[in-house]
């Protein structure tokens, strides 16, 4: 009988440990319940290489907000991505988003350069101005055959 309760608890502290790694999961990963706290965006890429759901969205190198949804537009073939940022920042109208990099060896994420207007973007608003992310290996490949094409 002591057993059976011994493997019953034992049981219940792996699963109170499994709870515990998935809400700290959903906590770091940005993943919760609802969007409180946050309003969501647009924008239309050329090419969004290196990003994908779950990527940061960042404002002078601090993480504001993770892009939420991709999809390839079957009219214009661009990579129409939907972002969250936090609802305590405001965009100015003429804000662009760039696809930039962390380095040579470092992952990609959205980068939020704000504009000067004195207009702000509204929730659910298209952010017009972007700029697609740089392929290295074009880049490379440019450099090796001396800027031909």
């Amino acid at each position: 009988m002591s057993e059976n309760i011994t493997e019953v608890l034992t049981g219940g502290a792996v699963l109170v440990v499994a709870a515990g790694f998935l809400a700290y999961a959903g906590q770091v990963g940005g993943v919760g319940v609802g969007n409180s706290g946050f309003d969501s965006y647009s924008a239309s890429f050329r090419s969004a290489e290196g990003i994908g759901i779950g990527t940061d969205v960042r404002l002078a190198g601090v993480k504001v907000g993770s892009v939420t949804d991709m999809t390839l537009d079957p009219a214009t073939f661009r990579a129409e991505t939907s972002f969250t940022l936090q609802d305590d920042v405001a965009l100015p109208d003429d804000s662009a988003v760039v696809v930039s990099s962390e380095g040579l060896l470092g992952g990609s994420f959205l980068e939020i350069l704000p504009g000067g207007s004195p207009f702000n973007l509204e929730p659910g608003d298209e952010i017009a101005d972007t700029q697609s992310s740089v392929s290295i290996i074009q880049l490379l490949l440019k450099f090796v055959s001396g800027g031909e094409e």
